[in-house]
């Protein structure tokens, strides 16, 4: 499952032992700017069993810039939450070993604005 190819949630949960507990938009994710760019995701799993988890992801340490004066935006997290409620953000690019009831928490970067900001936007 990748962020471009949107898996609806019941085939997820069909084909994979995780439940796909929280998918919401990032509000004020997006950079502001004369054309503001849109909001990003957050997308939270707890593994029903014990799984394999691998991640590659991008703009974890930088923002998402903006260009001609837009504003950069918020970069994203990922997030291992242990069955005992302890939270460790992970890196970048990462494979680990996830115990049941374990959760991951993914907030995909927003985008930079292009522009300045004009007065409403």
């Amino acid at each position: 499952m990748t962020n471009t190819r949107l898996t609806d949630p019941e085939v997820l949960e069909t084909r994979y032992l995780v439940r796909l507990e929280r998918f919401e938009i990032r509000r004020g994710s997006g950079g502001r700017g004369r054309w503001s760019d849109g909001d990003s995701l957050i997308r939270q799993y707890r593994f029903l069993k014990p799984v394999e988890v691998s991640l590659l992801s991008q703009r974890r340490i930088l923002a998402p810039f903006g260009l001609e004066c837009g504003e950069a935006r918020a970069k994203g997290e990922n997030v291992r939450v242990t069955a005992a409620d302890e939270r460790a953000e992970l890196p970048v690019a990462r494979s680990y070993a996830a115990e049941a009831r374990e959760e991951l928490i993914i907030e995909t970067p927003g985008g930079g604005g292009w522009g300045k900001a004009v007065y409403g936007s």
